[in-house]
């Protein structure tokens, strides 16, 4: 961690995205709305432009070095993930675009509003669609389009059905709660010293999102 990376200023607590592991590399400085936030413990290098109500996790390592990636507006990368490109290349994700914990984006580009799901790995110049859902641990191939609204799943990645509008509309409620994430970091993360006993008034917190399986039985 950065020596003054947390202001102690009382009410001025701020966690401050350009001094949080943020690279300048052969000359490419990084471009990141103010509004998106960079956990200090990810790292972000080079050509890289970030848009608004971005969230990057702790962990994450978004690497343009040998080319350029662009991470539109509302889109979240989670923790452990990787984006990264062979030289030349532009990775693009689209607007709310969900990649999910570990996943891998090499040279890729992700449409408007997808889930990526956790630990999948989406390889050279493959295209996935807007609103499309990739499942846990599916390997999407080099150069393998998968159009709009379409489920992949498995290694290599197969379709296997269109999103619904139900599926969409979870897929989406989950998305806005990253888009909030990163006023909610500013606001309420801060280094602490750990508690010792739970206390007796620990509050609960909010059920306010489910997995698919138990949306789908409401």
């Amino acid at each position: 961690m950065c020596a003054g990376f947390y202001s102690k200023e009382p009410q001025l607590f701020k966690l401050n995205t350009l001094m949080a592991n943020i690279f300048e590399f052969n000359g490419y400085k990084p471009v990141i709305d103010k509004s998106a936030f960079i956990h200090p413990n990810a790292t972000v290098t080079g050509n890289v432009i970030i848009g608004k109500n971005v969230y990057v996790g702790p962990g994450a390592a978004i690497r343009g070095d040998w080319g350029q990636i662009i991470i539109e507006d509302g889109c979240n990368v989670q923790e452990n993930c990787t984006i990264h490109m062979f030289p030349g290349t532009t990775v693009l994700l689209k607007e709310s675009a969900h990649v999910g914990h570990g996943a891998i984006i090499h040279g890729a580009t992700l449409g408007k509003n997808c889930l990526i799901g956790m630990n999948s790995v989406i390889m050279d110049n493959a295209v996935i669609g807007d609103e499309c859902i990739i499942g846990a641990l599916t390997m999407v191939p080099a150069e393998m389009i998968i159009e709009k609204r379409k489920v992949a799943v498995g290694n290599p990645a197969k379709i296997v059905k269109d999103v619904s509008e139900d599926m969409i509309n979870w897929k989406t409620k989950g998305t806005k709660l990253y888009q909030q994430l990163p006023a909610d970091c500013y606001t309420s993360l801060k280094p602490c010293e750990p508690l010792r006993r739970i206390p007796a008034f620990r509050p609960q917190q909010q059920d306010e999102y489910k997995t698919w399986k138990k949306e789908k039985k409401k």
